[in-house]
């Protein structure tokens, strides 16, 4: 009988195991030269389990395990088991990628900046979008994994480069911390004038299944107003309030509620694409002096995200030019809107718009942005901003 227990014990115990288990992609799949340099990817993990896959190719996230209400690890961001298709997806060009020299759009690909003007790259309509078409997103970063649980990725963007004016030297550093979160570092300098605007893009679905959509996800954005767009899905320069309108998401409402509503704004983004001006002023998180920007629950999965920021803005959009044609990891299809993407920021166009947040980054200054994607409700972590928010 005393047998019979131990056998049941340890079967018990592989059966506990096994439900929580991780699924590495194989580094093999990124032994690839790019442009001179070999591609690498980094895990970084915590002792509970939460991990994530970074590869220096774009400075991607292309794995972020957590644990959802029943202690089942899911992989709650879109991406590939493979260098090759990152380099040559449509739907993928920016899957979980580090995004700049700026981030969002640029009205006319254009900005003055000490009264010299620079000409961008239109790839986007008449807009500069994310960099251009070789962004930060596609090029190859110097990697250094510094312990378990960080790695910093940094590169020297030249001057002229995509015609940005100055040498802007940036790292970024993920962190996987101890209360299950992944934090984003952003630090960045310049030898001239320049203008700098850092993101990351990564592609949310936190039901654990990434072949659904997220039209049931339950998102609130700490926000009041938002940047209205113009058809190019530029700035007017106005800052909008979004009570009565389908922006509204200072309650938590399901994603797909108001998606396909005939308000002129969401009709020019096709759905959410907007910036959001964020209350910086209230829900500061416990000591970090981090704004809680939004939070988004998969209903299904019971997987929660809160998302913390030093930025006054959050760029919110909800896969709308996602085809429903593209097989990701593991095998899963990708839907039509099948992922939403929360990016800590300062304003879209900002350099041409004089009353935004300015972008300017001078000789001298040292840039720094933070984002956290927490997925823990725990009462600890007073540096990351995981205890509770109060407003």
């Amino acid at each position: 009988m005393r047998k019979l227990f131990i056998v049941a014990g340890a079967l018990a115990m592989v059966a506990c195991t096994s439900k929580q288990s991780v699924q590495l992609i194989d580094k093999a799949n990124f032994a690839k030269e790019v442009d001179g340099k070999q591609v690498e990817l980094y895990t970084i993990k915590n002792a509970a389990g939460v991990t994530a896959q970074i590869t220096n190719y774009g400075g991607r996230i292309v794995s972020l395990w957590v644990p959802d209400k029943d202690g089942v690890f899911q992989d709650v961001v879109m991406g590939f088991d493979n260098i090759d298709q990152y380099q040559t997806s449509p739907d993928g060009t920016y899957f979980g990628a580090i995004i700049g020299r700026y981030g969002n759009r640029i009205d006319n690909a254009a900005f003055t900046l000490n009264d010299s003007l620079y000409q961008l790259e239109k790839n986007d309509g008449r807009n500069s979008l994310h960099g251009g078409s070789k962004g930060y997103y596609s090029v190859m970063w110097d990697g250094q994994q510094t312990s378990d649980s960080t790695v910093e990725l940094s590169y020297l963007s030249k001057d002229g480069e995509a015609n940005f004016p100055g040498n802007l030297q940036v790292k970024v550093v993920y962190t996987i911390t101890k209360c299950n979160a992944i934090k984003i570092e952003y630090f960045a300098e310049t030898d001239k004038p320049t203008i700098c605007n850092l993101t990351n893009h990564s592609f949310f679905n936190l039901s654990g299944d990434a072949s659904t959509n997220i039209a049931d996800h339950l998102l609130m954005i700490n926000a009041d107003s938002f940047t209205a767009v113009n058809d190019n899905l530029i700035p007017t320069g106005e800052l909008t309030p979004v009570e009565g309108t389908p922006l509204d998401f200072r309650t938590p409402t399901a994603v797909g509620e108001r998606i396909n509503s005939d308000f002129e704004q969401i009709k020019r983004g096709h759905g959410y694409d907007h910036n959001f001006v964020l209350n910086t002023d209230s829900a500061k998180c416990c000591k970090s002096g981090l704004t809680l920007a939004a939070t988004v629950k998969g209903p299904t999965s019971g997987i929660t995200m809160k998302v913390l920021t030093n930025e006054p803005g959050l760029q919110f959009y909800a896969g709308n030019f996602i085809s429903g044609r593209e097989t990701g990891k593991y095998g899963k299809t990708y839907k039509y809107r099948g992922a939403l993407c929360l990016e800590t920021q300062h304003f879209p166009d900002s350099p041409n718009k004089a009353d935004f947040p300015s972008v300017v980054l001078n000789p001298g200054d040292k840039y720094y942005s933070i984002c956290v994607y927490a997925f823990s409700n725990k009462e600890c972590c007073k540096k990351d901003g995981d205890k509770k928010c109060e407003k």
